[in-house]
């Protein structure tokens, strides 16, 4: 069975950096994609990037466009999520989740996701 866990979290000046990682665990990553999603309190979680297992097909939301960079690393069964020029929005908590290959950009948006992480806190202070 996947399990994924999220680490990297913290807290961070803004325009500060972090790295979020996701590993997962019990299955190969192959014909899985993978997305990073953020919740607020009080708002729904929301897909920051998704990535298939092939690395071929990305998906960015708008407001972390030229901010951040997903990227995954099937040998050691870890999905990053750089996050460079971190602002006060971009604070919440981050969960990795995981579903059978599909389009990302439909994964990010629908949050389309099988198995998902325990989450880790991302703070940027004002």
């Amino acid at each position: 069975q996947l399990q994924l866990v999220e680490s990297g979290g913290g807290l961070v000046q803004p325009g500060g950096s972090l790295r979020l990682s996701c590993a997962a665990s019990g299955v190969s990553l192959d014909h899985l994609a993978i997305g990073w999603f953020r919740q607020v309190h009080g708002t729904e979680r929301e897909g920051v990037s998704c990535i298939s297992s092939s690395d071929d097909d990305i998906y960015y939301r708008d407001s972390v466009k030229g901010r951040f960079t997903i990227s995954i690393d099937n040998t050691k069964r870890t999905v990053y999520l750089q996050m460079n020029s971190l602002k006060d929005t971009d604070t919440g908590v981050y969960y990795c989740g995981a579903t059978p290959a599909v389009d990302v950009q439909a994964m990010c948006q629908l949050r389309i996701a099988s198995s998902w992480g325990q989450g880790t806190q991302v703070t940027v202070s004002s």
